[in-house]
């Protein structure tokens, strides 16, 4: 009786410890955020394309830590942790147990922090933090889509990077199947179905009003360039060209023009090149406002010499550059239905249209590379 009582006893201690690992249960998230002091902490839940959904708050200590804790556990899901102003966001699987985060205020939206406990999440942060130091390309974001376990991350890294480009949105669906496959009734899923039919809607809309459409012969474009002779765009069939339409007074353009010449330094002998109009000088509109007809040559001279001086500040090296000097009455922009700048085109080796609007070092060259291959 006594061995029964004894092996009862243990079975009702083993019970008991189990109980209360079973009450210990859940997930906590907990940081040590510096700058963060005496301020709230918000765990949200992001579904993509809806309002974030407040799960729980806690007050932040005077030394920057908190600790949240969820009983009960979260669901695989994309979650958003908030501090202030800032956010960063969470992938999380549904098996962790204990999410910490060590890092400051400032630099927090910047995925400059340690983390522990959540492998999605590091894989985010790291991703990020290579793409802001320019360490990774966008070859090795679609490689990282491709690749990605959890195919919450992989959706979320596809709408945050290329969420905007139609020229991916086929990679976009890939990643919406893979979640449709693991998660085929989770709200995310639902949502981000929803985000790609209205991107594809809209996309289809806006090739509908386009002169240029992809797969159509690129028009010709023979202009002059800064000495007077003329570059055609035809020339350049054979390479991989980047039709680049710019200004010198536009800003945004002055600001893209780093990532091209990123893009030009890097493939130019691999057969790459640019043809550059620009649409700087003076157009109709202005030049009939002009309460002294004689000056328009004044200001197209301007124009000009601010188009030549754009090119060697910000080292547009490649040699086809051209403008009629005709700003926005240019008949290349006319031509090519461009009616805001920076506007860029790509064409493959044949003269061929495959991207009617390419922006930013990353888009040039997963676009590029392709062409390449």
């Amino acid at each position: 009786m006594r061995t029964i009582s004894y092996f009862v006893g243990i079975a009702g201690i083993l019970f008991l410890s189990l109980s209360c690992d079973a009450l210990k249960g859940g997930v906590t998230i907990k940081g040590k955020i510096t700058g963060a002091e005496n301020l709230q902490a918000f765990i949200d839940k992001t579904i993509i394309g809806k309002v974030n959904v407040v799960l729980d708050k806690t007050e932040i200590d005077g030394t920057g830590s908190f600790k949240i804790n969820f009983p009960k556990g979260l669901e695989a899901g994309i979650y958003n942790v908030r501090i202030g102003a800032k956010r960063m966001l969470m992938v999380l699987n549904g098996s962790e147990k204990e999410i910490s985060i060590d890092g400051t205020l400032e630099s927090l939206d910047q995925y400059s922090f340690t983390i522990n406990g959540s492998p999605e999440t590091a894989q985010l942060k790291d991703l990020i933090q290579g793409l802001q130091r320019q360490q990774k390309t966008a070859n090795d974001v679609v490689t990282f889509i491709d690749q990605a376990e959890n195919p919450m991350l992989g959706a979320l890294v596809a709408n945050m990077v290329f969420g905007q480009s139609p020229d991916y949105l086929p990679l976009q669906k890939k990643a919406y199947d893979k979640l449709v496959a693991k998660y085929p009734k989770d709200e995310l899923t639902t949502a981000f179905g929803e985000f790609i039919a209205l991107k594809e809607q809209e996309n289809a809309a806006a090739m509908s009003q386009q002169l240029i459409q992809v797969g159509q012969p690129a028009p010709e474009i023979a202009l002059p360039d800064p000495t007077g002779k003329i570059r055609k765009l035809s020339d350049l069939k054979g390479q991989v060209v980047l039709l680049d339409f710019w200004a010198s007074w536009c800003g945004p353009c002055r600001r893209e023009n780093p990532n091209v010449v990123a893009v030009y330094e890097k493939y130019k002998n691999k057969g790459f090149t640019i043809f550059s109009v620009s649409l700087d000088g003076l157009d109709d509109r202005t030049m009939s406002r002009l309460e002294d007809p004689s000056m328009a040559s004044a200001y197209i001279a301007q124009g000009k010499q601010a188009w030549i001086d754009a090119i060697a500040i910000d080292k547009l090296s490649w040699p086809h550059h051209v403008s009629d000097l005709k700003k926005w009455s240019s008949a290349a922009a006319a031509l090519y239905g461009v009616n805001s700048i920076p506007r860029a085109f790509m064409l493959d080796k044949n003269g061929v249209i495959v991207s009617t609007s390419v922006r930013g070092s990353q888009e040039i060259e997963s676009t590029l590379v392709k062409l390449l291959e």
